[in-house]
């Protein structure tokens, strides 16, 4: 099924693995990069956190996605946490925050549970377009580098669940590749929907292939699904930090 399984860190270079931002033409990714998201992962995990911390873009925004959770945050829910390269930084400045973490690959969190022995960790094996997040339940949220997967129909019912879940007052932030041309957010829909028919993929089967929207529109659905302040923060290279605030 055109997979790329067990690369090397040094062969990931070679495509968009998480929206670095190297590729921004979509008519450099071929079929051959199209592969379920699970496996995708899973096959890169040891090699993970190396290639995402030497990306410059990557590395800074790490440090500064810590520094924007709300003072006394005691809650926190993280999509698509991976090995928690992200809470690396939170538990620096947060060290007794809980942490509910989602990610739909049970390497990447064996990774991340053996990080963080001691501290207050939840960790969900699923899906988060798949998990209740409750009302009111936290005081922040978090996303890096993995919104720019999903078309914005699923992002809007994501980001509304969000809001709901997100205590009075709650801040969204999420870290991730965004592009700033309405047209080359096209062509990447667009590649994806070609491949996808072509290669038979169900609706609603999640594989790898970077669909980034832009800056504005990443603001405008985020404001659809109830958040009253949104904002752009930083921006380097393709990574974009979008605060939302409820």
């Amino acid at each position: 099924m055109y997979t790329k399984k067990g690369l090397q860190d040094e062969e990931m270079d070679s495509i968009d693995t998480r929206g670095d931002g190297r590729l921004t033409n979509p008519e450099e990714l071929d079929d051959s990069a199209f592969e379920r998201m699970d496996d995708f992962f899973t096959a890169r995990v040891e090699n993970y956190d190396a290639h995402m911390n030497k990306m410059e873009d990557c590395a800074n925004g790490y440090p500064l996605m810590a520094g924007m959770l709300p003072v006394g945050a005691s809650d926190l829910l993280d999509l698509g946490c991976g090995t928690g390269l992200e809470l690396e930084e939170i538990y620096k400045i947060h060290p007794n925050i809980h942490v509910t973490g989602i990610d739909l690959t049970a390497a990447m969190l064996d990774k991340l549970r053996a990080k963080f022995p001691g501290n207050p960790l939840t960790l969900i094996n699923d899906s988060y377009f798949n998990v209740d997040f409750g009302q009111e339940a936290f005081d922040v949220a978090i996303s890096f580098q993995t919104m720019h997967h999903f078309p914005r129909e699923q992002k809007l019912g994501l980001y509304e669940r969000l809001h709901r879940a997100l205590r009075p007052g709650g801040r969204y932030v999420e870290c991730d590749y965004m592009v700033t041309d309405q047209a080359l957010e096209d062509q990447y829909f667009a590649e994806n929907t070609r491949m996808r028919a072509e290669l038979g993929v169900a609706p609603g089967e999640f594989y790898h292939y970077d669909t980034p929207m832009t800056v504005d529109n990443q603001i405008t659905v985020l404001q659809e699904a109830g958040f009253v302040k949104v904002w752009m923060e930083w921006r380097q290279a393709n990574t974009t930090i979008v605060v939302a605030e409820k």
